[in-house]
């Protein structure tokens, strides 16, 4: 168990009305406005293997999660490019923080999907509540018990769990004919125990520590199954907020958040070298970098990566959020042609990160470069399941060939 640290703090500076009159372009503002503080704070970031305090609740205070909670809880409810423009901005001060913030944001969204009354009990008392979340149902177990379950499990790699009051954990149940099903449990922060198991190489700052959770009961209106949330307007929430947000095939969207991420930190990358790119004499021959056309050519590909990888996240938001705002349940062909565009932003992203650290040369192997960290953080981003271009590139080549889809989820 790891030592607590009390993360909630009262905020007078934010007025009632202004919490009623949250938007796209103020919260982006807002972000904008983060930045050099989150920079400013990256070297601590990373030394404590979580956000600070401070910058948890700067982001609380700016309510940069609240980009995609529901109008009726307080939050914009908004188009999803809302989400990567703040993430995107977030992550260009650093990293860990952005990648934090895109858990805070997918996980209101998600909890637009519940059951109203489930929804009540995350925000009723704390419309701004930052909550996390593992969605791997693999790591847990639900008993079906009266009024709603018995869950145990433990799940790994929970960005942001330790600046979170609450923890959305998939885990399998049992369905109708003994057949699993995933589902997706509401637990407050009383009942669920943080380990310390986040000792890696990269991301270091996103305290992405396990979470254990024994034998909590869960009541029924704080569950819900992962097949209620696959788009169309279907889910139990919808029927409370009528955004068209919540109509969005959830699972087939939010590899956009980590593309987000790792795009602000491409773009941050590429900012800070060509800062000093200008001025860079090479040590054996007295030239300037900028004159090299082996430079010249790498600074133009990673530009051109970046400019691409934004493109196709913005792609994305637009075209699953004009199948929801119609109402319509994606065909299979799009959900995964979404997961391999955002999945593609990534790569490329992290491809812009790549040559950027070869220009580097001998100086981008020191800690004290940003672009050594950079990579340590992008090869990070590369392990999580939204950012393998192998498994989502194939799963849409499958389905373009007939086959059906290799991930329930979508």
């Amino acid at each position: 168990m790891v030592e607590e640290i009390s993360y909630r703090v009262m905020n007078d500076a934010t007025s009632a009305l202004e919490e009623s009159t949250l938007t796209r372009a103020k919260l982006f503002t807002r972000a904008e406005a983060l930045v050099e503080t989150v920079r400013a704070r990256s070297d601590e970031t990373e030394q404590l293997r979580r956000l600070s305090v401070e910058t948890v609740e700067e982001m609380r205070t700016a309510n940069l999660h609240r980009i995609l909670q529901p109008m009726a809880h307080g939050g914009v409810g908004a188009h999803f490019s809302g989400m990567v423009d703040i993430v995107e901005t977030i992550s260009q001060g650093c990293c860990s923080a952005g990648w934090c913030l895109t858990q805070y944001c997918s996980h209101n969204c998600l909890l637009g999907y519940w059951p109203a009354e489930g929804q009540a009990d995350v925000w009723r008392d704390m419309p701004d509540a930052m909550v996390a979340g593992v969605l791997i149902p693999a790591c847990g177990k639900a008993r079906k018990v009266d009024g709603g379950w018995q869950l145990s499990g433990q799940w790994p790699f929970a960005s942001g769990v330790f600046g979170a009051d609450w923890f959305i954990a998939a885990a399998f149940t049992e369905g109708d004919g003994g057949q699993p099903v995933a589902q997706m449990h509401a637990v407050p922060r009383a009942d669920y125990e943080i380990l310390d198991t986040w000792h890696t190489a990269g991301l270091r700052g996103t305290g992405s520590a396990d979470v254990a959770v024994e034998d909590c009961f869960v009541p029924a209106h704080r569950a819900l199954q992962i097949n209620e949330m696959k788009g169309g307007g279907n889910a139990p929430g919808c029927a409370v907020n009528p955004e068209a947000l919540y109509k969005l095939p959830a699972f087939s969207m939010f590899s956009i958040n980590q593309s987000a991420a790792a795009l602000g930190l491409a773009q941050a990358t590429f900012d800070n070298y060509l800062t000093h790119a200008h001025s860079r004499i090479a040590r054996v021959s007295g030239k300037s970098v900028a004159d090299y056309s082996t430079a010249q050519v790498k600074v133009g590909e990673a530009r051109t990566s970046i400019n691409m990888a934004r493109m196709l996240l913005h792609n994305c938001c637009d075209i699953g959020m004009a199948v929801a705002e119609k109402g319509e349940i994606a065909p299979m062909e799009l959900k995964t042609e979404l997961r391999a565009k955002a999945a593609m932003a990534g790569k490329l992203s992290a491809e812009a990160v790549d040559l950027l650290f070869q220009l580097s040369g001998g100086a981008g192997l020191y800690d004290s470069n940003p672009v050594s960290r950079a990579m340590r953080d992008m090869n990070c981003m590369r392990g999580h399941i939204t950012q393998n271009w192998d498994v989502n590139a194939s799963n849409h080549g499958r389905v373009l060939l007939g086959l059906p889809s290799a991930d329930p989820a979508l």
